[in-house]
């Protein structure tokens, strides 16, 4: 099981991973509780991890670069055409991993604590 590619759709308690290899086979699909997700990762040899930016995936980018992964963050509104049925969160994830792999894909820079503290602060002013 070669993972090169993974999708990983946050939510609250539960996230869901889709990972494929370099021929775009489904090699990993799986529904991870948070406290799990960390070493999940760490189990696995580097590799790209895309995500959805929102608020809780600037922290799961510095959390997965530590770990060794490569990670992207994708505005939600460039993933949406990519999902194929239903919208649940493993469709979610197989539309990330679809799109993180487009090689005309605009992705979100992610953000330090530092970064989101500003962000915060002017948020409240306005």
């Amino acid at each position: 099981m070669q993972v090169v590619r993974i999708g990983l759709d946050l939510a609250k308690y539960v996230f869901e991973v889709h990972g494929v290899d370099n021929h775009g086979k489904v090699v990993v699909r799986k529904r991870l509780r948070r406290d799990a997700v960390a070493g999940f990762f760490a189990n696995l040899p580097a590799c790209l991890v895309g995500m959805e930016a929102s608020n809780g995936a600037h922290y799961w980018a510095r959390v997965l670069t530590e770990l060794g992964h490569q990670v992207r963050l994708i505005s939600p509104q460039f993933v949406t055409p990519y999902v194929k049925s239903n919208k649940n969160d493993q469709n979610d994830a197989e539309a990330i991993c679809e799109a993180v792999g487009r090689p005309s894909m605009r992705f979100v820079p992610p953000k330090s604590t530092d970064q989101l503290a500003v962000q915060a602060v002017h948020r409240i002013r306005r």
